[in-house]
């Protein structure tokens, strides 16, 4: 069976314009809302300087296809998730490569609701109707696009995961990494009673300070650096398209991903005793102990966000959790989000009084 280089397990990712270009992009617009049976599909996109130029290929195949385009612009992953059934679309489409180099991009694929579509489930039906040029007639009434911001109602809608009464007033170092979360911790900044110290906030698509990806641990020497000169309560850092956040400790040290999941479960059982608690099986000791003490019931999944989200649908779970940084929550359309842990971080810190370390 023919393939086409970018399509992965999970998404479309690859370097440009090698592997992904406007073409291909055009080609991506003309099967997938045919595959999905989709007429409003939301499209958003990373600081990458090939995101415009393959959003704008992407969306006049699905306009050619009949398909109403919301676009949502410049953006996270995680508010694409938001927007897909905030807006009642069909499905959604992120432009972006996350943390890897700036050569490369990528596309990430929801359904209605913002279930996952990897490549075991569609994008290899998606890939084959692209080769065999599988596509309907060119419409002739042709879909429309509609700009639209839906920060305010993103950020709004993490409203429910915290409550800003009960976060001390912390001093925290946030790290961006010229990737796309500055212009979301810009917009709740205002709500929020903590001092933020930016480091690379400003979104760059030159990545001037290396790659957005905190796993990196060279890439950590900034935010360690900030949090020592400012004598800062933690530190935050995120990656390119900001569904992945790290934390750091008062003293500069990095928090391994497994502490945090268990950290997140402890946040999230306080006030919902009883619930299931999906993780991977990677390193869950920490996991387990804490929600057996909460009262929760842990549930394992195989690793992978496809594979927790099919698992936390399965069993109504109200959080799962990777030791990759991946935390996903079910009154987020069971999606993954790098600015619900952030918050929640921030709420169990102040009602404990303790730190990170």
């Amino acid at each position: 069976m023919r393939k086409i280089n970018g399509f992965k397990a999970y998404d479309i990712r690859g370097k440009v314009p090698g592997e992904l270009n406007t073409e291909l992009a055009y080609k991506i617009g003309r099967a997938y809302p045919k595959y999905i049976d989709a007429k409003d599909i939301v499209v958003g996109y990373d600081i990458r300087k090939s995101s415009v130029e393959i959003s704008e290929a992407l969306i006049k195949g699905l306009n050619d296809s009949g398909v109403n385009v919301t676009n949502i612009g410049l953006c996270g992953t995680e508010m694409v998730y938001f927007a897909t059934p905030h807006l009642n679309a069909d499905g959604g489409i992120m432009i972006t490569a996350s943390h890897n180099p700036p050569e490369y991009n990528g596309m990430k694929f929801v359904r209605k609701d913002s279930v996952p579509v990897g490549y075991s489930s569609g994008l290899n039906e998606v890939e084959q109707m692209i080769l065999e040029n599988n596509f309907s007639e060119v419409k002739v009434e042709k879909g429309n696009v509609t700009d639209v911001d839906v920060m305010d109602d993103f950020i709004n809608n993490l409203n429910q995961f915290y409550d800003v009464e009960k976060i001390s007033p912390f001093k925290v170092v946030v790290n961006g990494g010229n990737g796309c979360v500055g212009l979301a911790l810009n917009a709740i900044e205002p709500k929020l009673p903590i001092e933020m110290i930016k480091v690379f906030n400003e979104p760059d698509s030159e990545f001037p300070n290396g790659v957005p990806n905190p796993k990196i641990e060279e890439n950590r020497k900034p935010t360690i650096e900030a949090i020592k000169e400012h004598d800062a309560d933690l530190g935050i850092a995120w990656d390119g398209d900001y569904d992945r956040c790290f934390f750091f400790d008062e003293e500069g040290n990095f928090i391994e991903g497994y502490y945090i999941v268990g950290l997140l479960a402890k946040s999230i059982l306080k006030n919902h005793p009883g619930e299931n608690i999906v993780h991977d099986p990677r390193l869950v000791w920490n996991t387990l102990e804490i929600v057996n003490q909460r009262g929760g019931k842990a549930v394992e999944s195989k690793s992978g966000h496809a594979f927790i989200k099919e698992k936390m649908r399965e069993v109504n779970a109200i959080y799962g959790g990777e030791m990759s940084a991946h935390h996903y929550f079910r009154d987020n359309a069971y999606s993954d989000s790098g600015m619900i842990p952030f918050l929640l971080i921030l709420q169990l810190m102040s009602e404990e009084n303790k730190s990170l370390a």
